[in-house]
């Protein structure tokens, strides 16, 4: 795996995480930018975009949008992987709970 992916797949994980911590498990791509910004991702908005759509693309999201401004919803396969019940290909696996 290359640097590049490795950042993705962390990226992933912590969009991931963030959007499990929401009680209506929802967030839009603007507050998804801020949380990724907080972790030291500085990435346009296309690439968290992107990386939306490769959530999407293995079912751990769900898209929808609003205007403008697109919206990701954790599904239950992002749950899990969250959970560490299940893998999903192209997201860092989580650390263990300590």
């Amino acid at each position: 795996m290359s640097y590049a992916e490795h950042l993705e797949a962390d990226a992933r994980l912590v969009i991931l995480r963030e959007l499990a911590r929401q009680t209506g498990g929802s967030l839009n791509e603007n507050i998804i930018v801020k949380v990724l910004d907080a972790f030291g991702y500085h990435r346009s908005r296309e690439w968290v975009r992107t990386q939306l759509r490769k959530l999407d693309d293995v079912s751990a999201v769900r898209l929808t949008e609003q205007g403008t401004v697109m919206i990701a919803s954790i599904t239950r396969a992002g749950l899990d992987h969250v959970e560490r019940r299940s893998v999903l290909e192209g997201v860092a696996r989580p650390s263990p709970e300590a």
